[in-house]
């Protein structure tokens, strides 16, 4: 088969990093061309990365390429203003998380999207890591066979800390200015204080709230949220309740993210790297206690040497294609930003 024709809405730092240096390197794509509004730095990371074409801005580059995919690398309050061009290209579109800055404005996104023939997926990188991928089927497999009773409890645990593990080695930047840029609106019925607080939870914990609902395999709803902002209590469609502790603590030169879904006989635990760390991916361990004086087992499973957003470049790749893969879309999207909505507004509300 022909190479997949990929085009860069945007070379910044995360456009560069966790996604251009990924996709250079899979055999079945190529890039063919870029979009950037700093002229100077497209043409630089074209000549780096071997792009044979840069243009001015995403307009020039669909008017003049046929692509069969769509990286766009974009600030998320910036998604609904340029979504909408992108679908008309009737092509898989790929965003980092979120979906946007507001339920209304996913609801805009969604509809563009409904009336194309395009795709969206968004890069819950985590989603991607090959320890997640493991996890999650052993779980499905668990709840299916029964062998270690049912689902009791699902725990996310994400402590601030140095994502970024020297991921930004090999960015190239530029002093260019950029011109005057449109931007989402913020959710009309907020305050500019719950506002700013709105965003920075889905900038930032958005991940862990996605992943949620990746682990239990099922919608999930709000309900509590502590005082001290450290604590998001949800409960599963079929009543399984999670916890996402949110920075309990700090690190300065590590990432210590875990998540553990508990069974009644034992459990399947995910320690995942830096979201930025190379061909390192998460350790899985799956622990079971069968009782009556059984001897309980515990097993790591090794995992290749595939980090979370290279795994997530070929998923992509998988999705043009039309094959399945864990890769979140936009209908999805938007409910985790309802959920990082009824968050807030408990907080908001002192409603614990």
């Amino acid at each position: 088969m022909s190479k997949l024709r990929i085009g860069f809405v945007g070379v910044g730092g995360m456009g560069q990093c966790a996604h251009l240096q990924n996709y250079a390197v899979l055999g079945d794509c190529e890039v063919v061309a870029l979009a950037e509004l700093r002229t100077d730095l497209g043409r630089r990371v074209a000549q780096r990365y071997g792009i044979p074409r840069t243009y001015a801005n995403h307009t020039e580059m669909l008017a003049s390429e046929q692509l069969d995919g769509i990286v766009a690398s974009q600030p998320f309050n910036r998604h609904g203003v340029l979504l909408p061009d992108l679908f008309e290209a009737g092509v898989p579109v790929f965003t980092e998380k979120p979906l946007t800055c507001s339920i209304e404005a996913g609801e805009k996104i969604l509809q563009a999207l409904r009336s194309s023939s395009a795709r969206h997926y968004l890069g819950y990188h985590k989603r991607s890591d090959p320890a997640s991928v493991y996890a999650v089927e052993e779980i499905r497999r668990l709840k299916e066979t029964g062998e270690l009773g049912p689902m009791r409890y699902v725990r996310i645990c994400m402590p601030a800390g140095d994502w970024v593990a020297n991921g930004f080695a090999a960015l190239l930047q530029s002093d260019e200015p950029l011109p005057p840029m449109d931007w989402d609106p913020l959710p009309s019925d907020m305050d500019e204080e719950m506002q700013q607080a709105y965003s920075a939870f889905v900038n930032y914990y958005i991940h862990q709230v996605n992943y949620m609902r990746y682990l239990f395999g099922e919608p999930y709803a709000f309900s509590y949220a502590d005082p001290a902002g450290r604590i998001l209590a949800v409960h599963s469609e079929s009543g399984v309740p999670g916890i996402i502790e949110m920075s309990p603590y700090e690190t300065t030169v590590d990432w210590q993210e875990e998540a553990l879904v508990a069974f009644h006989h034992g459990f399947v635990k995910v320690q995942l790297p830096a979201p930025l760390a190379h061909n390192r991916p998460g350790v899985v361990t799956v622990y079971r206690d069968p009782g009556d004086g059984a001897r309980p087992t515990e097993i790591r499973p090794r995992l290749p040497w595939v980090h979370a957003m290279r795994q997530q470049a070929q998923f992509f790749l998988d999705a043009i294609h039309g094959k399945r893969t864990p890769l979140c879309e936009a209908p999805e999207a938007l409910e985790d930003l309802k959920i990082a909505r009824d968050y807030i507004e408990a907080m908001r509300d002192g409603c614990c």
